[in-house]
């Protein structure tokens, strides 16, 4: 029974210990630089936060450019196919015309790959601005706990 009460204690007081060393900033004369860091990542979040505002606002427009470039590129790849079987029992005109056709429709496609292509990169920005503010996130949770740490030691008990 004593062991255990023993290990667990100094297991406690390890533990205590190991959080309090990896802190950087421990004593009161460190408060300025804390409260530093804490005022750059700040700006940071408030910046990380109005970027990805501004791409997850913007997403929905590039969808929507990407439904409309597919779908006009699907219209001229149609127009292209009934060029296409009218120029072959047609004139030289008619092959003209559907050759004309055909490279429109190619157009029309690598344009469409292009906007499917900024789709993706706007939603990887999403995921990229989102990983980053997290971080931020989690590292004013650390510079606030650090900050209860040394105005706790600076409080007198009583």
């Amino acid at each position: 029974m004593k062991l255990s009460f023993y290990a667990s204690l100094l297991f406690a007081s390890m533990l205590v210990t190991i959080t309090a060393t990896a802190q950087k900033y421990k004593t009161a004369a460190d408060t300025n630089k804390l409260s530093k860091e804490y005022l750059e990542v700040s700006q940071d979040v408030a910046s990380l936060t109005l970027k990805l505002n501004e791409a997850q606002n913007d997403l929905p427009g590039i969808v929507a450019r990407a439904g409309s470039a597919e779908n006009k590129a699907q219209s001229a790849a149609d127009n292209s196919s009934n060029r296409a079987d009218n120029a072959t029992g047609g004139s030289v005109n008619d092959a003209r015309k559907a050759k004309r056709s055909a490279k429109t429709a190619y157009k029309k496609a690598k344009t469409s790959q292009s906007a499917d292509n900024d789709v993706k990169k706007q939603e990887k920005k999403i995921e990229q601005l989102s990983k980053q503010l997290a971080r931020k996130q989690k590292r004013i949770e650390e510079l606030n706990e650090m900050r209860t740490m040394i105005y706790s030691r600076m409080m007198p008990a009583g």
